[in-house]
């Protein structure tokens, strides 16, 4: 029998696991980044064509995810997940031999049909052990098990240029799926309760993913999360750009700015999931969409009048991760909270929706052609923003 929902007072080794699979599919997305330049000069192709594999990983996360959900409430949540873990190794290894940007395309959207499983599943174990309050502890200390995949995951690719080409990068990447699968194949125990397997077919599955899209809390809370990620996927995306080429960087040491911004992200998970022990998540959503907002806005503006520096861009993207350490993992608990007997098509469509507004806003950095940071603020004011109205929309409908 699967365990019944518990307080959360230590960190389970399963948790762990649960992080770890997380992270797996960012590790695909920000390790790679360093080795831009390698690959345009590899494959013989453009800056802009590489970017957008990026941009075509994340749309291949959106749409997995919608497939993972129903499978995951049919048939349990371990067996989806040793699928996806094998179909990333495969792909994953195939991006290491790839020889041109088609190939490398097709196979990054392969890599994130198994990635998306990683996303999908760990979200709905949580809930299958935990109330509303606890389970946003458990997805911020999902953050910090993850958040060393952003910090680690940049620097560990520009020391593999450094020792070989950018193809081992992708072979590193086969690597951890392969000790992943192996753990969840030996230690991964099944969480759902089989009173609450639903069986899967056409009219079962459009029926809960068109109640969830009518769900308001449910859409808002999944959208306010959404569009804060979305800035997180364009700061991704355009990162490169503008450390590397607008000021001139060095690819080795790209990895150092970027753990800088992860570090606040993962600090202010911890901070959060400590304030939940007084606090309500509504309150603490209202309060860091609003910081969210002002931090963006800030930065904007110092762009548009030439007065942005690398310092002071640092400090707004430190302030604009700080507040998604406390926006994400709420955001998340409370669209979750309602949906009970449909928890994996709840997850996946919610992540499907968050990629969505993450590969839009990355593919925009990317179309963006600027010798500023414009694009990049730009970006991040709008889904800043928005996150900010969709939250205000739901915690009001609360």
């Amino acid at each position: 029998m699967p365990p019944s929902p518990s307080p959360l007072t230590t960190i389970p080794r399963w948790l762990i696991l649960m992080g770890l699979l997380t992270a797996l599919g960012p590790l695909a997305i920000d390790m790679y980044l360093p080795a831009f330049p390698a690959i345009v000069q590899g494959l013989d192709t453009s800056q802009g064509q590489v970017e957008r594999t990026l941009a075509s990983y994340l749309f291949g996360l959106a749409i997995a995810q919608l497939f993972y959900g129903p499978f995951a409430d049919r048939y349990g949540r371990k067996k989806p997940l040793i699928l996806g873990l094998v179909i990333f190794i495969v792909a994953s290894v195939a991006c290491a031999y790839t020889n041109d940007i088609e190939h490398l395309t097709f196979w990054r959207i392969a890599q994130a049909f198994g990635g998306a499983s990683g996303m999908v599943i760990p979200r709905a174990v949580i809930r299958d052990n935990f109330d509303t309050r606890d389970a946003s502890k458990a997805l911020s200390l999902l953050i910090l098990v993850m958040g060393v995949t952003p910090i680690l995951a940049p620097i560990l690719g520009a020391q593999v240029l450094i020792f070989g080409s950018w193809r081992g990068i992708f072979a590193i990447m086969a690597a951890c799926g392969g000790a992943l699968l192996i753990g969840v194949v030996w230690t991964m125990r099944e969480t759902l309760d089989p009173s609450r397997v639903i069986p899967l077919g056409m009219k079962t599955i459009a029926r809960n993913y068109a109640g969830l899209l009518c769900h308001k809390r449910f859409m808002c809370y999944t959208l306010a999360g959404g569009f804060g990620s979305a800035g997180m996927f364009a700061y991704i995306a355009g990162s490169p750009r503008v450390f590397i080429d607008v000021y001139g960087i060095d690819p080795r040491y790209f990895g150092l700015l970027f753990g800088l911004n992860a570090a606040a992200l993962i600090l202010a998970s911890q901070i959060s999931a400590r304030m939940l022990n007084r606090h309500s998540p509504e309150a603490l959503l209202k309060i860091a969409q609003r910081t969210l907002a002002i931090m963006t806005l800030v930065a904007l503006a110092l762009t548009v009048t030439g007065t942005i520096s690398l310092l002071l861009l640092m400090l707004c993207l430190i302030g604009f991760m700080a507040s998604q350490g406390f926006v994400n993992p709420n955001a998340a608990a409370l669209a979750l909270r309602e949906q009970g007997n449909r928890l994996g098509v709840a997850s996946a469509l919610m992540g499907t929706l968050q990629m969505l507004c993450g590969a839009t806003s990355g593919l925009a950095v990317s179309a963006w052609q600027s010798d500023t940071p414009l694009p990049l603020t730009g970006m991040l004011a709008i889904c800043a923003c928005l996150s900010w109205l969709f939250g205000r929309i739901a915690l009001r409908a609360t």
